[in-house]
């Protein structure tokens, strides 16, 4: 075995010892916290890492991926082809990026406006699935974030449904870093809160919350998320983005 072929073979190894990690730790917060077992959709955020990381995790029975760059996630796409995964976009989106977004994508976590909205219905490609998307909710008002205020949910909650080629399924947050667990659980409890009331006064059927990520999981399960965002417990640190690496 050549020194290449050892490196890869710990990577794979290491990759591996992660993914099941993160799995189990998973499972344990949902039978802490009464949640089915499985219940929970774990998306791999695999930005920023190579189509071969995704096709290794993948390899371990992941199916469900998420990117927040168009281009970098099309060329992985091309490349794993082969591979039946799904695909969650879950950054910040431009008008630009809405017909690959709407050609090429299962889900998207960040809507944060209608014009994006509107964009997403009338470019989904006729005879696809209606695409499943969720608002991005700026629970804090960080100027830093994107993401649509509190205040204004319930409005574009109700232009959105009406589109004729996306399914609103839910809402989406990034809360701050915090490291209490009961401060962590406060914020995603809201997230929870607000959907229900929309579901609520607006008779709507929202049923997904994505919420939690690699320091903030457990909370996030024990307030209902249907979908977590885990990079770094799965893939490592960031990398510096190298498309052409793959």
């Amino acid at each position: 075995m050549t020194t290449a072929e050892k490196s890869a073979q710990i990577e794979s190894s290491t990759l591996g010892e992660r993914y099941y990690a993160l799995i189990q730790r998973l499972r344990a917060a949902e039978a802490r916290f009464g949640r089915p077992e499985g219940g929970t959709c774990l998306v791999a955020i695999s930005k920023t890492h190579p189509a071969q990381a995704v096709r290794k995790v993948a390899a371990f029975g992941q199916m469900d991926f998420g990117e927040n760059q168009v281009q970098d996630a099309l060329s992985k796409m091309e490349h794993l082809s082969d591979l039946k995964l799904t695909w969650h976009f879950v950054g910040p989106i431009q008008s630009n990026k809405c017909r690959d977004i709407a050609h090429y994508f299962d889900w998207v976590h960040s809507v944060d406006r209608l014009k994006i909205a509107r964009r997403l219905s009338e470019l989904r490609p006729t005879g696809a699935d209606p695409l499943n998307i969720l608002l991005q909710v700026n629970l804090q008002n960080e100027t830093t974030k994107s993401g649509i205020s509190v205040n204004a949910v319930s409005d574009l909650t109700g232009a959105v449904k009406q589109l004729s080629n996306i399914h609103l399924r839910g809402l989406m947050a990034i809360p701050s870093p915090e490291k209490d667990f009961q401060r962590q659980r406060a914020v995603f409890a809201s997230l929870r809160e607000l959907s229900e009331t929309i579901n609520q006064e607006q008779q709507t059927a929202m049923d997904c919350l994505s919420m939690g990520m690699t320091d903030d999981m457990e909370a996030a399960v024990a307030e209902g998320a249907t979908h977590v965002r885990i990079g770094t417990a799965i893939f490592g640190p960031r990398q510096k983005r190298q498309p052409q690496n793959l």
